[in-house]
């Protein structure tokens, strides 16, 4: 399908907006004529559907130049290429009104250590995202970066394989205020990790950007499965979590429909991605209401008397470590968690 029809398409599904790589839009070797008139077009038909671009992203992994990384390749060739093509994306961004800009490092990584010492890749990393966010500043873009993680595929091991690593490695940038992360749910779920959990990190340093939401089965290969469609509790505790913090940025579904769809399939899938985040987002407040879940949580967090840790002082140190632990009392409280999560269920499942 062409952008132009796409973005027909998801207007008539309802869809806010559209994110996209530099390539969707703009052949690779297209002239600076083409490139102009295309993001011509693509904006016109962005206004006539209603859409906004909140976000756009650099594809650094499909070309086969690519094919040993690329901020992090051996080759000082390849990582000015990419480098100079990343600058040409955030301009088709910015021309496009997105304040987001996505960095995800699909080739930076191995399949042997043998090829270059993985400190070298962090520092080469490192030097591109500064440079890049000096580029945005120089050219008044006022973008946020937003770095995503994998744990492998297209590459046997890539670097940043976490959120947490990104989270690791954003304090170490010349401008930390200006780079977060764009946590993606199949890619923690491909290595059987709790993505709320990513998510609740990055959101807790002020550092959740953006988000990618599908679905995926564990231990697999990327599937970028309809959202919902294959985890709906851990969907639910997602959805949760981002309305309970009142979390304002895109609710990007970066998932694709089952490749036996027709184009009217493809609507069914788009239309599902969002019905199901509403429906949840309207369990997660029938949860927030429900009284006896409430009162349960409650009971597990009175207060009782020892004292609290906050913040150290020299004399709330010498009160706790003078006080005296009941264990046996504190092991009489009940952690009722399956009651919990059976209530749980019993709402999604439409029985309470």
């Amino acid at each position: 399908m062409a952008p132009n029809d796409i973005v027909a398409l998801l207007g008539e599904v309802g869809a806010w907006g559209v994110n996209l790589h530099d390539n969707d839009l703009v052949p690779i070797d297209a002239t600076a004529a083409e490139r102009d008139s295309i993001v011509r077009s693509f904006k016109k038909a962005c206004e006539a559907n209603g859409m906004v671009v909140p976000m756009a992203t650099v594809s650094l992994f499909f070309h086969p130049v690519f094919r040993d990384g690329a901020f992090t390749a051996n080759d000082p060739e390849v990582r000015s290429y990419a480098v100079q093509k990343t600058m040409r994306a955030m301009d088709i961004g910015a021309e496009l009104g997105a304040k987001i800009f996505v960095l995800w490092g699909g080739r930076e990584g191995v399949e042997t250590d043998a090829c270059r010492p993985a400190q070298d890749a962090i520092k080469r990393l490192r030097e591109a995202v500064n440079y890049l966010c000096q580029y945005s500043i120089d050219r008044g873009y006022g973008m946020k970066f937003a770095l995503e993680a994998k744990p492998n595929e297209p590459r046997s091991d890539i670097y940043m394989s976490t959120t947490g690593n990104y989270l690791g490695f954003i304090p170490t940038l010349d401008h930390p205020e200006m780079v977060g992360v764009n946590p993606e749910m199949a890619h923690e779920h491909m290595a059987g990790l709790n993505f709320m959990h990513a998510v609740a990190q990055a959101w807790e340093a002020g550092k959740l950007f953006h988000i990618d939401l599908n679905d995926q089965m564990p231990g697999r290969y990327d599937q970028d499965l309809r959202f919902g469609s294959a985890n709906i509790k851990s969907s639910f505790w997602l959805v949760k979590f981002l309305e309970d913090v009142r979390y304002g940025g895109p609710r990007h579904f970066d998932a694709h429909a089952y490749r036996t769809e027709d184009y009217e399939g493809v609507k069914d899938f788009a239309r599902g991605c969002m019905r199901t985040y509403l429906m949840l987002k309207e369990k997660a407040c029938r949860w927030n209401q429900d009284s006896e879940i409430q009162q349960i949580l409650a009971e597990l967090g009175s207060e009782g008397k020892a004292p609290k840790v906050g913040k150290y002082s020299r004399e709330g140190a010498s009160g706790l470590l003078s006080y005296v632990f009941d264990k046996g009392k504190i092991l009489q409280k009940r952690l009722p968690y399956e009651r919990l999560d059976q209530l749980t269920v019993d709402l999604l499942l439409g029985a309470r």
